[in-house]
């Protein structure tokens, strides 16, 4: 099993937490997650993902193999594991990640009977000093894992592809966010939608982009993540693309995407 990880002091006791979460699949959930991370190590943030997606891409994407998840979510969650005793270094200097493996699928049916079934995972992030950014990967749901990233998440990152029917599933999930908000984490706010898979080609790309600036303004980052193969290769190498090929399109999107983040959370802060 890989050694657990020790991690150097942060800037502050108690990290920021960004759920990035979109019910819908294939969106680009993952690959944000991934190289986002990436990108804020870069900027020698230390950072930490949650693997909180029962595929576990988020970890296979960063080279954990299947066999080195004996410590992950699921055992976070539900069997009480300290949170730091599941986190696993990465090939990235400054990002770690708590791996998820199949056993995780059970977890939202063993949550339903316990109390505060809501706020297990926010109860366990209490204990990651040292870290400046907490990234929350969610399921393709808005069920009990979601849920939970929500409630512990000072804030939501919404990856939204250039598709036909992007707006329909997003008011859903914003919908989702505000009831949250009211009712179990009054500090959540939305980060920001960042389009994925940009087809400069397609003029449905440019219609969709412009349609979804129109009805969420500065809500949407100015950056777009384009529709690029080596952004898709990347995860086969159990890499980031951002380490994969640094040069290409898809990770000098991702820089960007980085700065726009720590600017909206300097001016957050």
């Amino acid at each position: 099993m890989t050694e657990m990880i020790e991690l150097p002091m942060g800037t502050s006791d108690r990290p920021r937490i960004i759920a990035v979460a979109n019910q819908k699949g294939g969106v680009g959930k993952t690959t944000t997650t991934i190289n986002l991370a990436t990108a804020l190590a870069a900027c020698d943030k230390k950072v930490l993902i949650v693997d909180l997606d029962p595929q576990g891409n988020a970890s296979t994407g960063l080279g954990i193999a299947r066999t080195a998840r004996e410590r992950d979510t699921y055992a976070v969650l539900c069997e009480g594991l300290p949170v730091m005793k599941a986190v696993q270094p990465t090939v990235i200097p400054r990002l770690s990640i708590v791996p998820a493996s199949v056993d995780l699928s059970g977890a939202e049916i063993e949550l339903v009977e316990q109390g505060r079934r809501e706020f297990k995972l926010a109860d366990v992030l209490h204990d990651t000093h040292g870290v400046d950014y907490v990234l929350i990967d969610c399921p393709p749901s808005l069920g009990l894992l979601t849920l939970n990233a929500l409630v512990a998440a000072d804030a939501v990152l919404v990856p939204l592809q250039c598709e036909f029917y992007a707006l329909e599933g997003l008011s859903h999930l914003m919908k989702t966010i505000e009831r949250i908000k009211r009712a179990l984490n009054p500090r959540l706010e939305i980060q920001g939608v960042v389009l994925t898979m940009y087809d400069k080609r397609n003029n449905l790309s440019d219609m969709v982009a412009a349609d979804v600036r129109g009805h969420l303004g500065e809500k949407v980052y100015e950056t777009v993540i384009p529709r690029n193969v080596r952004v898709s290769e990347a995860p086969s190498h159990g890499k980031p693309v951002l380490v994969y090929d640094m040069k290409c399109p898809g990770s000098q999107a991702y820089l960007h995407l980085a700065g726009e983040v720590m600017k909206r959370e300097r001016i957050a802060a």
